[in-house]
């Protein structure tokens, strides 16, 4: 009930990233999230090493138990064009899973509370500027339940039967950038996927996502990056390779429901998207691995080189991993 309030309390504030507010202006029924803006570089932030190939934009969701099916068909049946839009390159949903043997990928993910929750939307796009298109245009609207009073406070009522607590958006410039060249694409219908979604069994897997999340303190990202710039990679060369980036955190995005960046949240995050778990398998337990982290472990970051260097975070890297569904991409792969 909680959150229900404060949910509907957005009628009046500014507006949230997975919901677009009401404002009071008559006979205005919307109210554009503000844009990111375009001007926070990255040598604003600190952090000049590396320029932007990408821009990610994450949502992150704590689904209440036994409600991750209906979670799910909540997103298979939305309206969106998103695969229309400009500069649009990829879109997963991912649900959180533990990995095996692997330190902190956690136990029971589906029942996560920590930051990250246990499910992500994951758009990635060309550039920021169309993001923030995106973000300030009809299309937002209409995906977010916002084009009319009814359907807004619909959305907010069903989100709280599911969610516990708000979403939590986050948003990072893409680096490193590397993807591959589908053989196909699935299937859209004006934009969006068509998928049968029953709300009782979750839907299936279609690909694996390996994150690692990293605390670097402004002094130490530049190093960060270029030791990243200079390490040796063959993940194009690997059997089930989708993509990859270094994501930074873009510190400078503004708007409601926006993750503070504090002690919890990494400053950077790599992410690979393959295509099923035993890819990433494959690749873990392969020669490209051992080339790529000398004979380190996942998440081991000191080893990101064979001469070990110095560690630059603040606490140790954690390995996060997911399943993704409704997955969208462009003919030219993300």
């Amino acid at each position: 009930m909680k959150y229900l309030v404060s949910l509907l309390l957005l009628l009046s504030s500014t507006t949230a990233f997975q919901t677009p507010s009401i404002t009071r202006t008559p006979l205005k029924l919307h109210s554009a999230p503000p844009a990111v803006e375009e001007t926070a570089t990255a040598d604003q932030q600190g952090q000049a090493a590396l320029s932007r190939d990408r821009y990610v934009a994450t949502n992150r969701f704590t689904v209440r138990p036994n409600s991750q099916a209906k979670f799910e068909k909540r997103w298979a049946d939305r309206s969106s064009r998103l695969a229309s839009l400009e500069g649009f390159r990829y879109f997963h949903l991912m649900r959180r899973v533990a990995l095996e043997n692997e330190v902190n990928s956690g136990i029971d993910p589906l029942a996560t509370t920590d930051e990250f929750g246990n499910y992500v939307s994951f758009t990635i796009w060309q550039e920021k500027k169309h993001f923030n298109a995106w973000r300030g245009g009809e299309a937002f609207k209409e995906a977010h339940g916002g084009t009319s009073l009814f359907a807004f406070v619909t959305t907010m009522v069903s989100s709280a039967m599911v969610l516990k607590g708000a979403p939590k958006p986050a948003f990072y410039d893409g680096l490193l950038h590397q993807s591959i060249v589908p053989d196909s694409v699935p299937e859209t219908v004006d934009g969006w996927r068509k998928v049968n979604a029953d709300g009782v069994s979750i839907l299936p897997a279609e690909c694996f996502v390996a994150c690692n999340q990293f605390y670097i303190p402004s002094s130490n990202a530049v190093e960060f990056e270029q030791r990243w710039a200079n390490r040796v990679s063959k993940l194009k060369e690997c059997d089930g390779f989708v993509s990859f980036d270094l994501l930074r955190r873009d510190v400078k995005a503004k708007g409601h429901g926006i993750a503070p960046m504090g002690e919890e949240e990494p400053t950077y995050m790599s992410c690979t998207i393959w295509r099923d778990r035993k890819a990433f398998e494959d690749w873990k337990n392969g020669n490209a691995f051992k080339e790529a982290h000398g004979d380190g472990a996942a998440g081991d970051e000191e080893k990101v080189q064979q001469e070990k260097p110095k560690p630059l975070w603040s606490k140790p890297p954690v390995p996060v991993f997911y399943e993704g569904t409704l997955v969208i991409s462009s003919p030219e792969g993300a």
